[in-house]
């Protein structure tokens, strides 16, 4: 008789596979990559630093995210601001919120006044404050990609992301003992639930615990 040949096994779909086709890997929580989600000022300061100098378009990126981190903004609402909500006369910025939020108009103060001019005159024939290479505005994988960059050339010690910006803005000016509706009217957020999640943060509620 001949030899009875065995038909190979079909082979099992893997862990992460839906209806036999390869899914893409989960997306790890954040806390399994940072123990927290804002930056410190002292680690600001580096990350602007590092922005200035990590790219071809240094003094773009970092007023993109000082811009970000002085006005707590989202990277959308960045990357969608045009010159017409900017007042670099009287120091304003009209800020418009997404998500429901609710606009506000915020203070410019020197270092942004002066890194506004120069991102004006550098791009003098755009809408939009960042632009592209090619002429239009940042995209948020743009946005991204650079904070990648900026923040390993300044060894912050773990990941980072664009909204980590919002956040820390929202630590510092709580830490500082901005009051918690007028921190809430800055970020633009509705539900005042938002906002004291930063209160919650500070340190300084805890410093009459222990009296050495």
């Amino acid at each position: 008789m001949g030899q009875i040949l065995e038909l190979p096994k079909r082979r099992q779909a893997r862990p992460n596979a839906v209806n036999g086709k390869v899914a893409p890997p989960r997306r790890r929580p954040n806390k399994d990559t940072r123990s927290r989600e804002y930056l410190t000022p002292g680690e600001m300061e580096r990350l602007l630093g590092a922005a200035r100098t990590s790219g071809r378009h240094g003094a773009r990126d970092r007023t993109l995210l000082l811009l970000m981190y002085r006005h707590g903004l989202r990277v959308s609402e960045a990357t969608a601001l045009r010159w017409e909500q900017v007042d670099l006369k009287a120091g304003h910025l009209a800020v418009q919120r997404l998500k429901n939020g609710v606009a506000t108009t915020h203070p410019l103060r020197g270092p942004e006044l002066r890194a506004l001019r120069q991102l004006r005159r550098d791009w003098p024939e755009t809408p939009y404050l960042f632009v592209s290479e090619r002429g239009g505005p940042m995209t948020a994988s743009n946005v991204r990609k650079l904070m990648t960059r900026a923040g390993s050339e300044a060894r912050i010690g773990f990941p980072v992301h664009p909204h980590m910006l919002r956040h820390a803005c929202g630590f510092k000016l709580a830490n500082e003992g901005h009051d918690t509706r007028s921190l809430q009217h800055y970020l633009g957020h509705k539900n005042i639930a938002h906002t004291v999640q930063y209160t919650d943060m500070t340190p300084d509620r805890f410093k009459n615990f222990w009296r050495d």
